[in-house]
């Protein structure tokens, strides 16, 4: 008989070694930043309140895009980073609509300063 060895997984041998983590099949997050991170939460939170208030002052069809553009807001930097264009279209219209969407510009203003 030979010795065979089959491995149909993960396979992982530490012989020594300092710190050893082990195997992550997820994201990998270093959070340095945790308090940046808990204001990212709260502030697309608010955001998301305040574009919930905001939609029945909005035409039909901004309320649509407003709507469109709910499930794509995260507490996600680089989710964010990448949904500029919808971040800057549900800005245009929270200016558009005058004073009463003013809380809305402003909460998208804190938004983009942390995302840098």
């Amino acid at each position: 008989m030979s010795d065979t060895s089959n491995y149909y997984g993960d396979v992982v041998n530490v012989n020594g070694g300092e710190k050893v983590v082990g195997i992550n099949h997820g994201t990998v997050v270093h959070n340095d930043g945790t308090a940046q991170d808990t204001e990212l939460q709260a502030t697309v939170t608010d955001l998301v309140r305040l574009l919930t208030d905001l939609r029945p002052a909005l035409t039909p069809d901004q309320a649509r895009t407003v709507g469109n553009a709910l499930p794509a807001l995260t507490p996600d930097r680089a989710a964010l980073r990448e949904r500029g264009m919808i971040l800057a279209s549900v800005s245009q219209i929270a200016a558009t609509v005058g004073e009463v969407g003013r809380p809305v510009v402003e909460a998208l203003g804190r938004l983009f300063a942390l995302l840098g």
